[in-house]
């Protein structure tokens, strides 16, 4: 039931084979070696261009994102301080109620 399902090794399609452009000028005609690696056909995803505006939007963004993040660990780390100074405090408190209630025995 929780084994995963591989699909069969003879489901997948075969490499892609660029072919060469052609030319004008033929050069003339030399074997060459069988290519090791087969060859990758090129990308179909659009390009991303960064202009002036993108630019200055990414840094305004990621300027924001490290005020927002350093503001939540710079409240926290406050937090935390706090509570070690309330603790603090009531050990003392304590410290001196349990002291007088000795005293007075």
């Amino acid at each position: 039931m929780f084994t995963p399902k591989y699909p069969t090794p003879d489901t997948a399609p075969p490499p892609a084979v660029l072919q060469p452009e052609t030319t004008a000028v033929q050069a003339p005609a030399v074997q060459a070696p069988a290519p090791i690696v087969p060859a990758v056909p090129a990308s179909t995803r659009p390009v991303v261009q960064l202009t002036p505006g993108t630019a200055l939007a990414l840094v305004g963004g990621g300027t924001a994102v490290v005020l927002v993040v350093g503001a939540v660990l710079v409240s926290l780390l406050l937090a935390v301080a706090i509570t070690g100074v309330s603790v603090a405090v009531t050990a003392v408190v304590l410290r001196s109620l349990v002291k007088d209630m000795h005293k007075y025995r």
